[in-house]
């Protein structure tokens, strides 16, 4: 009957994709069947894709707005096997891991740089950057002594690179072409991890993961401006298209907290699974997507109303989010179980299940739109 329903299927021209059984017990990477969630329902071929372009602060990451920088990279995911010390590259194409090299110990996070030439993994133990050439996927050199890279940011303008050195609960602002200090800053919390900026990039939001904080810091005097209670265990962030909110997903209470950049107040909660931790925005910028670790599933955020309105069952603990270049694939590690998961991002069907090493975090789909990025694993403006 199995086959007989594939010919059928293909001869009316729906796209098949076969999911095995989530049984009790299923081992990790296992593929579970996709929620019944409203994009899920109604079963056929996906409508093709078809994605305004996006507005205000994400207006120059619509589909095809590439830089010139970037002409002639080969699209790579890569991925940061934490457990394991190295760096996997998947060909987007085939799902096929196509290279591995070893880093220091223990890399967290990909991050391209704000002119989009490099790639640099942070090896957070080894307190190394290593660069990727992007035009090769090659490791091409190592930069040492830079303290605990947990994560890396650019400021908007191009002028600084941010350490965020976790262990020391502090922000290292550094020269992003010869990588000397020019300041470092404690912020007044504990395990600063993911962070934001301001529509005008004078300003960032940055999580707190161990005390349910968030920081405002001065991006151009490099000072700490405030703070705000969430509440929590807080780690992705993420600015609304119109600038007028940040989203902060909360692994400790279990939803987005919504924050408004004018009264840097919490406004709102949104409920969305056990474990929320990342994030990624729709390729038109309606959408946000949300990963809910401990909860094996995505939840959908529209910006317009601040409200869910679709939960993913995906099995697998996902964790950092990537949007293909065509908005039409949502790609993610899975930290706890060896695996990346790609989704289908009109139906939530899991089309894929890739298996890598051991802790798999921060992955970067590259090259993507955009002008510039600000860091993190791909963030552009």
């Amino acid at each position: 009957m199995l086959v007989v329903a594939m010919i059928l299927a293909l001869a009316l021209g729906a796209r098949v994709v076969l999911l095995p059984d989530r049984k009790a017990g299923a081992g990790p990477g296992s593929s579970p069947s996709p929620s019944t969630s409203p994009r899920a329902q109604g079963g056929g071929a996906s409508p093709a894709p078809s994605f305004a372009p996006p507005t205000g602060v994400y207006a120059n990451t619509g589909i095809g707005a590439f830089s010139p920088t970037v002409a002639g990279d080969r699209p790579l995911v890569y991925v940061p096997d934490a457990g394991a010390g190295m760096v996997e590259e998947i060909d987007p194409t085939t799902y096929k891991v196509v290279r591995r090299f070893k880093t220091g110990l223990y890399p967290q996070h990909i991050t391209p740089s704000w002119d989009l030439k490099t790639l640099y993994v942070d090896v957070t133990t080894s307190s190394e950057l290593v660069v990727i050439d992007p035009k090769t996927g090659k490791m091409i050199r190592t930069i040492h002594n830079i303290d605990h890279p947990y994560n890396l940011y650019f400021t908007p303008d191009g002028t600084k690179a941010i350490v965020v050195a976790e262990y020391y609960n502090r922000l290292d602002f550094r020269d992003p072409h010869t990588w000397k200090l020019i300041k470092s800053v404690l912020v007044p919390c504990s395990g600063p991890d993911h962070a934001d900026f301001s529509t005008n990039g004078s300003s960032f939001l940055i999580s707190c993961e161990f005390d349910g904080t968030v920081v405002k810091v001065d991006a151009k005097h490099m000072k700490v401006l405030g703070t705000i209670h969430v509440g929590g265990l807080p780690v992705d962030i993420k600015i609304s298209p119109d600038g007028s909110v940040f989203y902060v997903a909360n692994q400790g209470t279990n939803g987005v907290s919504v924050i408004s950049g004018a009264t840097d107040t919490v406004i709102k909660f949104i409920p969305t699974g056990k474990g929320a931790h990342g994030f990624a925005v729709s390729r038109d910028a309606t959408e946000l997507y949300v990963s809910n670790r401990l909860g094996d599933s995505i939840s959908v955020i529209s910006f317009a109303t601040r409200k869910v309105v679709a939960t993913w069952k995906v099995g697998g603990s996902p964790d950092m989010l990537q949007v293909s270049p065509d908005g039409t694939r949502l790609w993610f590690s899975n930290r706890y179980n060896r695996s990346v998961t790609v989704l289908d991002t009109a139906t939530g069907q899991i089309l894929k299940i890739i298996k890598v090493g051991a802790n798999p975090h921060g992955l970067c789909y590259f090259p993507q739109p955009g002008r510039y990025s600000i860091g993190h694993n791909g963030v552009y403006r």
